[in-house]
């Protein structure tokens, strides 16, 4: 009775041990798998602030675009108006000329 308590007791700690090294392939696996996401992870956090640089370079270029065409813009005002002007004074220089 005592040899066949102990072969029993043999035998479940042989399936015990099986079974612990079934979950510790299994939380090797575990561990690996979240080591390769943690580095997919680092990866991406870095492209992330590599976007939000290049993002706030660009934001500052699109403005100063945007202030060199209002610049533009407003030059482009100034010289319509001196051609008008000088259209103008042509026109008044000339109305005389045309009348004598």
């Amino acid at each position: 009775g005592q040899e066949q308590l102990l072969k029993m007791m043999e035998e479940r700690m042989m399936d015990v041990e099986q079974k612990l090294r079934l979950v510790k392939r299994l939380l090797q696996d575990k561990v690996n798998q979240l080591k390769e996401q943690l580095s997919k992870n680092t990866k991406a956090d870095a492209m992330v602030k590599d976007l939000y640089v290049e993002n706030a370079q660009l934001l500052k270029a699109l403005e100063k675009t945007e202030q060199r065409q209002k610049t533009a813009e407003r030059k482009n005002y100034l010289l319509e108006e001196k051609i008008a002007n000088l259209n103008r004074i042509v026109k008044n220089l000339a109305s005389p000329a045309f009348n004598s």
